[in-house]
């Protein structure tokens, strides 16, 4: 998937010389918190397979009749677990190309509260349409991400790539057929939720302004995305603990 901003000269009336408009970085930024994000879920994952997938689950997703008698760490700690090596490699490899495009694009401070925004608002509407159900995966979170980057080709389109769009809406498109297919296995749900609340902070959060640097986040959205970011990285933590049994 390829990213192409452009940045088009414009001359005003008077033929003075038209403000710099943010065209995105020169260069690749790492993407931290998208490496972050993802080496939790592997460790998370290495401790599922240690005891087993189906106590690790158990012992730690998202049950929603045990979130209801007040177990309510688990709709954070579902997030971090996973139900097997190609879901694990489906979602890792959605984090790390959605991920990396998201750091390119914006301030990934952003990231970190949209994943995290995105995984509890997936994990209510599941809760909501299957309360006797078990959930796990980051998918809710990675969707978020997703719903953010179609509002960012939307409100700043003159900087993104027609192919871009396109591979977006065939992303979506994906989702919604892969879902539908395996609606059994899959949480509908929890990616609907993730996406409209990734979608939500998008068209709050991103400049309409092409003239501001939409990498540019205030002091109050930094601290809240290392937050957000430390919220996960506990979350994953606590998760090796209870499947562990050492908590």
């Amino acid at each position: 998937m390829s990213i192409r901003e452009v940045s088009d000269e414009v001359e005003p009336a008077g033929g003075e010389p038209a403000p710099e408009v943010y065209a995105g970085p020169a260069y690749m930024p790492v993407p931290v918190y998208t490496y972050v994000i993802l080496a939790c879920i592997i460790a998370v994952t290495a401790a599922q397979f240690y005891v087993g997938l189906e106590p690790s689950i158990l012992a730690a997703g998202f049950v929603k009749p045990e979130f209801l008698h007040g177990h309510y760490w688990r709709i954070l700690t579902g997030a971090a677990l996973h139900g097997g090596l190609a879901h694990i490699a489906m979602n890792g490899y959605a984090l790390y190309s959605f991920g990396r495009i998201f750091e390119l694009l914006t301030n990934r401070a952003h990231l970190a509260i949209v994943f995290l925004l995105a995984a509890v608002s997936g994990g209510i509407l599941s809760l909501i349409f299957l309360p006797d159900g078990i959930s796990v995966g980051a998918s809710g979170g990675i969707v978020g991400l997703i719903g953010y980057l179609v509002v960012y080709a939307y409100v700043r389109k003159q900087f993104i790539s027609r192919e871009f769009r396109r591979s977006l809406v065939i992303n979506i498109g994906f989702i919604i057929l892969f879902g539908l297919a395996l609606f059994q296995v899959v949480d509908n749900w929890g990616h609907i939720g993730g996406l409209l609340a990734g979608a939500i902070y998008g068209f709050i959060q991103i400049p309409r302004d092409p003239y501001v640097n939409p990498a540019n986040a205030s002091n109050f959205a930094q601290i809240a995305g290392l937050v957000s970011l430390g919220i996960f990285i506990a979350t994953s933590v606590f998760s090796i603990l209870v499947i562990l049994r050492l908590v």
